[in-house]
């Protein structure tokens, strides 16, 4: 078992899963695009050994193909959009529900915020598709089970009486517990994507006693986390570790917040550890989600006017919260949002590639793309401002201490085409994503500035899928994009 650390230490080291013979050849007809068809052969488990076929996503993927004109674009969409079904997902029925397993790829665990964002792409297509709505439903109950065992770890095994190889952290740990690092994304993602299906199906059958039960335990983990009485609440946590951003200071605690009504997240999304302990961007997603879980819960079939009120008092106090101590002034910009506070008026300047981040916000819902704070701080986080964002020779892009310095995630290049609205960046990030891929038809979690070949994590399903949301996407908004086949 490795964690993300380790893995990064050895990012020569391929699944299993993904070293199978390679057998079906990309559909394109080599004359029309004047490429040889043997460079594009089709990186997708052969069809017998994928984890999950859905006809809805198959047909998304021919679709998709024939707006294409770029060959290789196309290949590495073909590879990604479906690498979550084909390679991570576990589905049974346990219980007489559906229930459903998602690793993140390289690392036999599921995380309730990469599997959210594994799967959410496939949340328009669960109408076409009744296998792949079960699917989705089994996601949505096994993060229930999830949260109900630890609300305050980020990742799990299938097995909740699995030791894990951090079970010696200084930290509440118990069996099925991959890691038990806070963050407040990790209980956002559930209630976006269980909220996600409902919008598109209409299907409340999965708010049952069970989940009700995981959201009430959501709320009340936000509001000890809120830490209005000056204290730590009830977690904390320490590892014996060299690396800085695994630990957290002051007995496991962190550095001082004063209480304001922000939510503390001692873990970025990351899972490096915060500076300051309220992250803005997660505060922001949870005045989302919590306004999801009110309109769920205000239903007539559904009311519960207690837990309406609960959500509707917690939402009001971490957005005055936010108003009062998330937006700064920059020097050279003027008012942005910042990226980490304390309450105390001290703040910490940057963004991270991972989701939530500054710039990913308008793809969570959290503010309008064209929002002038938004555009704002867009402007600060794509440049020399940012400390963590690189340009090279390799491309452009947002990393973080995660993976070190002059390393760039393609997933902040795919959030930051997705959150544009200007086709001439669009078409941009997505050349500079065909280019870092490094000819293995995937997506990683770095690269280096300079040379695409040194990359983290071949198998990485969130960002693979994520960028085929992104062709998804520009396929319907900007389809005159991808007709460009010197794009």
């Amino acid at each position: 078992m490795q964690s993300r650390r380790k893995f990064i230490k050895n990012a020569g080291i391929f699944s299993a899963g993904l070293l199978a013979i390679q057998t079906e050849a990309f559909g394109f007809n080599s004359d029309t695009f004047q490429f040889p068809l043997k460079d594009f052969v089709s990186k997708r488990p052969p069809v017998a050994e994928r984890k999950f076929t859905s006809k809805a996503i198959e047909a998304a993927i021919v679709r998709v193909k024939k707006q294409i004109a770029n060959p290789e674009l196309a290949w590495i969409f073909e590879n990604c959009f479906p690498n979550t079904l084909d390679t991570t997902v576990d589905f049974e029925i346990i219980d007489g529900k559906p229930d459903t397993y998602v690793i993140t790829g390289d690392i036999d665990a599921m995380w309730l915020r990469d599997s959210t964002a594994q799967i959410w792409p496939y949340i328009p297509f669960v109408k076409e598709d009744p296998k792949l709505a079960e699917l989705v439903k089994g996601v949505i109950n096994r993060q229930a089970k999830c949260i109900l065992l630890d609300p305050y770890a980020n990742a799990f095994y299938k097995d909740f009486t699995k030791e894990s190889e951090w079970k010696n952290d200084l930290t509440k740990m118990q069996p099925g517990i991959h890691e038990r690092k806070w963050e407040i994304d990790s209980l956002c993602y559930p209630v976006r994507l269980a909220h996600g299906y409902w919008k598109e199906t209409g299907d409340i059958s999965l708010f049952d006693a069970k989940w009700k039960e995981a959201m009430l335990l959501i709320l009340q983990t936000f509001k000890e986390q809120q830490r209005m009485d000056g204290k730590g609440g009830p977690y904390s946590f320490q590892r014996q570790t060299a690396w800085a951003t695994d630990g957290v200071p002051l007995g496991g605690y962190g550095y001082p917040v004063k209480p304001c009504g922000l939510i503390v997240s001692t873990f970025r999304p990351s899972d490096d550890s915060t500076l300051f302990g309220y992250l803005i961007p997660s505060n922001m997603f949870a005045i989302e989600i919590l306004g999801y879980l009110i309109e769920i819960f205000s239903l007539p079939a559904l009311k519960d006017n207690d837990l309406v009120v609960k959500a509707t008092k917690l939402r009001d106090e971490v957005q005055k919260g936010l108003n009062e101590h998330g937006i700064i002034n920059h020097p050279k910009f003027g008012k942005i949002i910042a990226f980490e506070v304390n309450g105390y008026g001290s703040f910490h300047m940057m963004d991270d590639a991972n989701v939530p981040s500054l710039l990913s916000l308008p793809y969570l819902g959290a503010i309008a793309p064209n929002d002038p704070l938004y555009l704002n701080t867009r402007k600060v986080v794509l440049s020399e401002n940012n400390p963590f964002f690189y340009k090279g020779k390799a491309g452009e892009g947002i990393g973080g201490p995660h993976t070190g310095v002059d390393t760039i995630w393609p997933m902040s290049i795919v959030l930051r085409a997705i959150t544009s609205v200007d086709e001439k960046e669009i078409k941009a990030c997505i050349s500079n994503l065909i280019k870092t891929n490094a000819d293995t038809g995937f997506m990683h979690e770095s690269f280096h500035k300079d040379d695409v070949n040194k990359f983290t994590r071949k198998w990485f399903a969130w960002a693979n899928t994520l960028f085929g949301e992104m062709i998804v996407h520009t396929s319907i908004h900007y389809p005159q994009i991808l007709k460009d086949k010197n794009i």
